[in-house]
């Protein structure tokens, strides 16, 4: 199909391809939604309500009450009493998001489920355009489309779908390896039923990165689609997200803490000796240069603000433990601080600028075909 110049540019380094949109609006079976909650009672109602709106698709909706102290648990029951598509699971203590996360998951009966935060939304007919994809795709393991990010009332969301696109598993997994980040936010996810239940839940020892790792332990084993156009969900920035309470997200230490596990996101899946990638080798040696290059980049923008420490000793080290040992040399004075701070911030300031247009560039991307 024919697409615009600067689609076809972005394609071109993703390794996707644009396909039409077909239009599925019944039979397309058994959609589960399960909606995770601590503390976020108040967000509930609507969470629910916006999971239901999916035509064409029958919904079940699965709220998992993580022991709220607050009336979370008895608000959800009381959406469960007025409608018969809501059940409840309510932990009697709390056993944390992982586990949380895991119990709805193992609940779910449909051929698509979907993991919606209490407190994100997701939008008309998301589920419905995710099911279509996969539905004329049956090798699409997941889908995805733009989470919208906002704060208080919630925007109309857009809704209507351009064309799709169907990435090889292995070619968005080396996307995802190029740049180390996860592009993904979570609500705006549809996976195939058979697929999650055949790779498994969340890992319990990725609290911070278990999504990233999820979604390439499926592309691992399926193709990956993306719907262009539409917003599949609402992602709601707050004080309590527990993005930012949780993970400290924005403070220094965050970003040391945030680097590990994404490392340990990706050496749990190039590592998966149960699920070998024929270019497992290639794979780990790009993840390595672009989380230690990133590592670096922290270093020197925290030697060259006159700001040394512990976390900046953590990165270090974390350096030291990811740099592919042929590159081991390259930089190494500077990560391990043996050059003049003056040193670090001119080594510092050329490197902040590429990085700059090239976040530029990789946020045009994420917009324009999801990588």
């Amino acid at each position: 199909m024919m697409v615009a110049p600067g689609l076809a540019l972005a394609l071109s380094r993703s390794g996707g391809r644009a396909v039409p949109v077909v239009d599925h609006q019944d039979g397309l079976g058994r959609a589960s939604v399960v909606i995770p909650c601590y503390r976020y009672g108040h967000y509930l109602a609507g969470a629910v309500r916006a999971a239901l709106d999916q035509p064409g698709l029958e919904v079940e909706v699965i709220v998992v009450d993580d022991a709220s102290p607050d009336d979370s648990g008895d608000r959800a029951d009381d959406l469960a009493r007025a409608d018969p598509r809501v059940t409840v699971i309510r932990h009697r203590s709390n056993q944390g998001h992982i586990a949380t996360y895991n119990d709805g998951l193992e609940a779910a009966t449909g051929d698509w489920v979907a993991l919606v935060s209490a407190d994100d939304l997701l939008t008309p007919g998301a589920l419905t355009r995710a099911a279509a994809l996969m539905t004329e795709h049956p090798a699409v393991g997941f889908a995805y489309g733009r989470a919208r990010h906002f704060g208080g009332v919630p925007p109309t969301p857009r809704l209507d779908a351009s064309h799709w696109i169907v990435w090889p598993g292995e070619a968005w997994l080396r996307a995802r390896c190029r740049t180390a980040h996860n592009v993904i936010a979570s609500p705006e996810v549809v996976v195939r039923g058979s697929v999650l239940r055949s790779v498994g839940g969340y890992r319990a020892d990725l609290p911070h990165s278990g999504d990233l790792e999820m979604w390439m332990r499926v592309a691992a084993v399926s193709d990956v689609g993306y719907v262009v156009g539409p917003d599949q969900a609402l992602y709601r920035q707050h004080q309590d997200n527990m993005h930012t309470t949780t993970f400290r997200a924005g403070q220094q230490d965050g970003a040391a803490i945030d680097l590990r596990h994404r490392w340990a996101a990706f050496r749990a899946v190039l590592d998966d000796d149960a699920r070998p990638l024929a270019v497992g080798a290639a794979l780990d040696t790009e993840a390595r240069r672009a989380l230690a290059a990133e590592a670096l980049d922290r270093i020197l923008s925290a030697r060259a603000h006159g700001r040394e420490g512990r976390v900046v000793e953590e990165l270090v080290g974390l350096w030291q433990e990811i740099v592919p040992e042929a590159e081991a040399h390259r930089g190494r004075a500077l990560a391990l601080g043996e050059c003049s701070p003056l040193r670090s911030r001119s080594a510092w300031l050329p490197r902040a600028a590429r990085n700059r247009l090239r976040n530029e560039l990789r946020w045009w991307r994420l917009n324009q075909v999801g990588a």
